[in-house]
């Protein structure tokens, strides 16, 4: 895993990129965003190829889990895919209400990501 660093108007972003998961459960979610808080960053982007794939069906409730310590913590989230593919109601509503706030946004770009902190 890698972090790229972005500094922005508003503080500092971290980006992660990795080949392979890097939120495999929700602990290990809880546990990226506290190193990561812990080394300066108030701002994450992860790509979604990065989570496991039970964080995009809702009745796990592990984005529940994940996302309400980032919340917690003030901790800004963004995750970057092309969205689209989900048929999922309930998850497409899910990233409808999250985009219209800016704790956690669903984007389709790190560029779109790094606009929104910016915000």
């Amino acid at each position: 895993m890698d972090t790229i660093t972005h500094h922005l108007t508003t503080g500092t972003a971290a980006e992660i990129s990795s080949a392979g998961t890097v939120i495999p459960n929700i602990q290990d979610g809880i546990d990226l965003m506290g190193n990561l808080y812990y080394q300066g960053f108030d701002k994450i982007i992860i790509h979604q190829a990065n989570i496991i794939p039970a964080f995009f069906d809702l009745k796990t409730g592990i984005a529940g889990e994940i996302l309400q310590k980032f919340s917690t913590y003030r901790v800004r989230l963004a995750i970057v895919s092309d969205f689209s593919h989900y048929q999922s109601k309930s998850l497409a509503d899910f990233i409808y209400e999250c985009n219209n706030g800016r704790q956690v946004n669903f984007v389709a770009s790190v560029q779109e990501a790094l606009d929104k902190f910016n915000d």
